[in-house]
């Protein structure tokens, strides 16, 4: 039988266009990976986008293989009673190719944790308000050496020679002069930080303001103040103007109502004799967003790696960006969990991030890492960034378990060992089984 050449003519436009409509549907629905990636498998020719199958095949078996590796690992950590619930993102250069949950929100309920389930961050906080300061010095909005005591009449802690000397550099990296953990009671407590700032006079400098690293909660937070003063704004309407809206991280909070408004939130658990026990969320550290405020989950704090990796350059710089990383103080010691991990040589403190250096005992490369723990309700979390591999790492918990003190280091080799692969094994080769869209 013959057919009519016209409704061929039609059957073959139309399916040129349901083509050319999937295929590009296809490249739009790819929101958190840039087109560059070369783990994405698409290469630009003159102008045009071409599909790599080995590579895609190679990223999505790679990604299958970090997802089965992560829910044995966590499985195992969950049924060994070591926590109760973990969201995870992994960060290879601008993919975010892990954003999961693994065990369960509310011990009581057992819903499971997901990529979009929020957890407090703790001192995770600290790196936001210091990316930020570091944003405001090189627009020129702030300086480092900028004096507290100029934006905060009533600060002095020593004598005013002493107090004069003090500066944004010395808040951010925690090399004041105060004694360790100075006033965190009192952050705890809900006291304003303008009252607060108030109550150093009555403290005695252990050093002068640059010479020792010594911790703090309640100073750091002032640089809140110092940033609000010189932008105009309060500092959680900073952060999400500059940060949080142009990264879409659409699940990050800075205030304890829209963090009990959540439906999909991981509750704080302490641990008692036959297991866990969940927690009610408390309101600390709300007045100190820049110390231990912020909320989110690891599909944001992946947005938020990938961007510290220097791949959102139309929101900040790498030359920006690489002020919050310089090391201002030498973290001395090797008691600290980090300071134990495989490898360690030394560490120091930037602004809000401590910068760790590593040697490889198989390779003997030198590995640069930027890291902070956070902990605050009895949340206890993790992030490290591999600058030199392109990589993030974060991890949250909604408990105080101590595999955060070794998960960094053991995530890192499950990756390594993933990434050292060049050939897929799960994936298959076939264009339709491949999805290069995270």
């Amino acid at each position: 039988m013959r057919f009519p050449k016209r409704p061929l003519k039609i059957t073959f436009i139309s399916s040129f266009f349901l083509l050319l409509i999937f295929g590009l549907s296809s490249h739009l629905r790819a929101p958190e990976s840039a087109s560059k990636q070369a783990d994405l498998a698409t290469t630009e020719k003159a102008g045009k986008y071409i599909f790599d199958r080995e590579a895609a095949a190679l990223y999505r078996s790679r990604q299958q293989q970090l997802q089965l590796a992560l829910q044995d690992y966590f499985k195992k950590a969950v049924s060994a009673g070591q926590l109760v619930g973990a969201g995870v993102s992994i960060v290879k250069g601008d993919s975010i190719v892990i954003a999961e949950g693994y065990g369960t929100k509310d011990i009581r309920r057992g819903d499971g944790v997901d990529g979009h389930t929020i957890f407090r961050l703790g001192s995770l906080s600290k790196g936001f308000a210091g990316v930020l300061a570091a944003d405001m010095i090189k627009q020129g909005k702030l300086s480092g050496e900028a004096k507290v005591r100029d934006f905060i009449p009533e600060f002095q802690l020593g004598d005013r020679k002493n107090t004069d000397k003090i500066t944004l550099t010395n808040l951010l990296s925690h090399t004041t002069g105060a004694p360790y953990h100075s006033y965190t009671n009192l952050v705890e407590a809900g006291l304003p930080l303008q009252d607060i700032a108030s109550r150093f006079v009555q403290l005695k400098p252990i050093s002068k303001p640059g010479e020792l690293y010594s911790y703090q909660n309640a100073l750091f937070a002032l640089s809140e103040l110092m940033i609000s003063k010189a932008s105009g704004k309060q500092m959680s309407e900073y952060l999400l103007e500059r940060f949080f809206k142009p990264l879409e991280m659409c699940s990050t909070f800075m205030d304890h109502k829209s963090l009990q408004n959540s439906e999909n939130i991981a509750l704080p658990h302490t641990r008692r004799r036959r297991g866990w026990r969940t927690n009610n969320l408390n309101d600390h550290y709300y007045n100190a967003i820049a110390a231990g405020g912020i909320s989110a989950n690891a599909l944001d704090m992946g947005r938020w790696m990938r961007f510290l990796l220097g791949h959102r350059p139309d929101i900040m710089d790498s030359n920006a960006l690489s002020i919050a990383f310089r090391p201002n103080v030498e973290i001395p010691g090797r008691s600290k969990y980090y300071q134990r991990w495989p490898g360690h040589e030394s560490s120091y403190y930037g602004f809000g991030w401590r910068i760790h250096y590593f040697k490889e005992h198989d390779t003997g490369k030198k590995q640069i890492v930027w890291h902070h723990g956070g902990s605050v309700n009895h949340y206890r979390n993790e992030i490290a960034l591999y600058p030199q591999d392109d990589l993030g790492i974060c991890v949250l918990l909604n408990s105080n378990s101590r595999l955060s003190s070794t998960v960094i280091p053991d995530l890192y080799n499950i990756v390594r060992q993933v990434y050292q692969k060049n050939t897929p094994e799960f994936a298959s080769n076939r264009f339709e089984d491949t999805d290069p869209s995270l």
